[in-house]
C-alpha cells in the first residue's frame, strides 16, 4: 500500500508528498531497489501511459517529473551506497541546426523516470560534441531529435560519422522529433525510433533488454 501511496502521489504530481513517503518507506525497511522500481518507476510509467492515451499534458508530466525527482532525493546516496547501478546511460541532444529542446527534455524526463542516468547536451550539438560525449560517457543509448525536415538529415551525417569512428559497438542509437518517421530511422541505420516520449522510454528499456543479451 506505501509503494502504490507513492506512485499515485508521483502521477498526481505532490512532491512533497512523494518525498516523505519515500522516507517513511526507508524508515520502515523497505529496500531502496523495490521503492525505485514499485513506488517511483511504477509512477513514471502511469504517467508515459497516461501522456501517451493524451490523458495528460506536457506540463502535468513536468510536474509530476518533479515529485520524481523529490522521491529520489533520498534514495540516490543510499542506492550508490549499495552499490546499484542505473538501467542504463544515455546521452541526449538535439542535432546541429536545430534549436528545439521541448521533446527532447521530455524523453529526458522519461528516461529518468524509468531508471536511466541521462547525460543531456542541449541543442545545436554537432557530430564532434556528439562523439566526444560518447568518448566520454560510454553510453549504452544514444538520442538524437530533430524538429526540422531541413536538420534531420544531420541524423544521417551523424549515424556515418558514429560508424566511421567505430562507435556502434555495444551501443544503440535512438531517433525521434515531428518529421522523424521509422522509415527514416531504418534508413540511416538507427536501432529504434519513438514517435514520442513514453514510446522512446519503453523502446529505451528494449534496447537495454537487448545489450544485456549481446554482453
Amino acid at each position: 500500500m506505501q509503494l502504490e501511496e507513492i506512485s499515485r502521489s508521483l502521477v498526481r504530481g505532490d512532491p512533497g508528498a512523494v518525498e516523505k513517503l519515500t522516507r517513511q518507506a526507508l524508515d520502515e525497511g523497505f529496500p531502496p531497489r523495490v521503492i525505485l522500481e514499485e513506488g517511483l518507476i511504477a509512477g513514471m510509467s502511469v504517467v508515459g501511459m497516461k501522456f501517451r492515451n493524451n490523458e495528460m499534458y506536457f506540463p502535468e508530466v513536468l510536474v509530476s517529473a518533479r515529485a520524481m525527482k523529490a522521491g529520489m532525493a533520498p534514495l540516490e546516496p543510499i542506492l550508490k551506497a549499495c552499490g546499484i547501478e542505473p538501467m542504463g546511460r544515455c546521452v541526449l541532444g538535439t542535432v546541429k541546426g536545430d534549436i528545439h529542446d521541448i521533446g527532447k527534455n521530455l524523453v529526458g524526463i522519461m528516461f529518468k523516470g524509468t531508471g536511466f542516468e541521462v547525460i543531456d547536451l542541449g541543442v545545436n550539438v554537432t557530430l564532434d560534441k556528439f562523439i566526444a560525449a560518447i568518448r566520454t560517457h560510454r553510453p549504452d543509448i544514444l538520442g538524437m531529435s530533430a524538429l526540422l525536415t531541413t536538420t534531420m538529415v544531420q541524423m544521417k551525417v551523424n549515424m556515418e560519422g558514429f560508424r566511421s569512428a567505430g562507435l556502434l559497438d555495444g551501443m544503440k542509437v535512438m531517433v525521434g522529433g515531428a518529421p522523424v518517421t521509422l522509415k527514416f530511422a531504418e534508413e540511416i541505420g538507427a536501432h529504434a525510433y519513438g514517435k514520442d516520449a513514453a514510446e522512446a522510454a519503453g523502446k529505451a528499456a528494449e534496447l537495454m533488454k537487448d545489450l544485456k543479451t549481446a554482453f
